[in-house]
């Protein structure tokens, strides 16, 4: 039997996605989420130059990370489920510097993340 209702994906935030106005913003709706963490990965800053996300985030510096591949280096987040319709709202959100990757957890659990665009290999 197959279900009407969409598939649901994954998303680890770290930063301004978790922000409720963000969300009420981009998902249409607040996403409950479980604290979860990434390893091998550092974040640095990133100067937002869209004035829109500037306005919605209320951040002109947003965060982003990197691969370092060092399993002493863990970025802390939270990772949501949501529907494909609302990981492209996402994908509509993050400026061109940021690029959406598959990663696995360090809970194990199988998610996208959005890195620095230099880094999508």
């Amino acid at each position: 039997m197959t279900s009407d209702l969409p598939a649901n994906l994954r998303l680890f935030s770290y930063g301004t996605l978790r922000q409720p106005e963000v969300q009420r913003a981009v998902f249409g709706r607040e996403v409950a989420g479980r604290a979860d963490a990434l390893v091998g990965f550092a974040v640095e800053a990133l100067t937002i130059t869209d004035p829109a996300v500037v306005a919605l985030s209320g951040k002109s510096e947003h965060r982003v990370l990197r691969r370092t591949g060092d399993p002493k280096d863990r970025i802390e987040g939270m990772i949501f489920d949501i529907t494909e319709a609302e990981l492209a709202a996402a994908d509509a959100y993050e400026v061109d510097d940021y690029a959406r990757v598959a990663v696995v957890s360090a809970s194990g659990v199988e998610t996208f993340v959005y890195v620095l665009a230099a880094e999508k290999e």
